[in-house]
């Protein structure tokens, strides 16, 4: 497919749901943090909560024994995969964490990743990955802050990840993939499935995003109406829906 911006999707209840642009989803966040709620240590919460009951879902009855490799990187993205980690670890899923630059967490997920080392979980480097395929791995290593290929420790955590052929569950958007445009100057996650934020992006193209989830971060309606955004609540008694372009 040719990157081009996907204006809409569709739920499979029928609901439409307006794209964004990775500028809208910035001042989305903006004013949810300034203005009216949810704070970010919520809205990670609820992110890294959806994360882990998608991975349950996608992996089945067999969940607790699956061989899970969480990578996250620095910023609310990497928060979310950290905290989707420590609830999976918390149901006795077998899960590793891997971070492409730990001492350099921001606020919000170092404080995830305080809460996750009380877990039997354990973080690894990426040298003690290689060789191994994991049952399923869940991409949290760039979200929609992407700028220019990826590079250094995350670079190899994306490859790492896409060599062992294992399944890709990817947070929000597939590390690499520009969230506006869909296009990627360099490497990018092989994603299975994204499971992306409060809305759908418009670089989130099919062949980039394998099947597509939105999940839901607790982001009140009047966020959008302030934006000026067409907006219908798509979740009604649901966290998580599936969704396709219009």
């Amino acid at each position: 497919m040719v990157n081009s911006k996907i204006e809409a999707f569709k739920t499979d209840t029928g609901i439409d749901v307006t794209a964004i642009t990775t500028d809208q989803m910035r001042e989305v966040d903006r004013i949810a943090m300034d203005e009216t709620g949810p704070n970010l240590f919520q809205m990670m919460e609820n992110a890294g909560r959806n994360l882990a009951l998608q991975a349950i879902e996608v992996l089945g009855s067999g969940w607790k024994e699956a061989n899970i490799v969480v990578l996250a990187g620095l910023g609310g993205n990497a928060g979310g995969g950290i905290c989707a980690a420590r609830h999976l670890a918390n149901r006795q899923a077998n899960v590793r964490l891997a971070l492409s630059n730990p001492d350099r967490l921001g606020e919000v997920p170092a404080f995830q990743r305080k809460i996750f080392h009380s877990t039997s979980a354990k973080e690894v480097e990426i040298a003690n990955l290689t060789g191994k395929r994991p049952d399923l791995i869940i991409d949290a290593v760039i979200g929609y802050s992407l700028k220019g290929a990826p590079r250094g420790v995350a670079l190899e955590l994306i490859q790492w990840a896409n060599e062992t052929g294992a399944p890709i569950l990817s947070l929000d958007v597939p590390s690499g993939v520009d969230s506006t445009t869909g296009a990627a100057e360099g490497e990018y996650i092989q994603a299975k499935w994204t499971m992306t934020l409060a809305l759908p992006k418009t670089g989130l193209l099919p062949d980039k995003t394998g099947g597509l989830f939105l999940a839901d971060i607790g982001i009140p309606e009047a966020v959008y109406v302030k934006m000026g955004l067409n907006y219908t609540d798509p979740f009604a008694d649901r966290y998580r829906v599936p969704l396709q372009v219009l």
